[in-house]
């Protein structure tokens, strides 16, 4: 798997899980909405730590810099 996440977009992949974990655990977020959310928070740390989504490379998308080759 070739990296196609920037640096900036892990950032907010992981604030958004981070704020999305702690409306679950405050009661903000509940029931089936509540786990499907926080399914997606799982979803996002993954990609955010891998530096790979899937989506992306189906809509031919890439966050990260270019690699220079020389």
């Amino acid at each position: 798997m070739k990296k196609n996440m920037g640096v900036a977009d892990k950032i907010i992949r992981i604030l958004v899980a981070i704020v999305i974990v702690a409306l679950y655990f405050t009661g903000i977020i509940k029931g089936t909405l509540g786990i499907v959310l926080m399914i997606l928070a799982g979803i996002f740390v993954l990609t955010s730590l891998i530096s790979f989504c899937p989506l992306y490379t189906i809509f031919g998308l890439r966050t990260c810099p270019r690699e220079k080759t020389e």
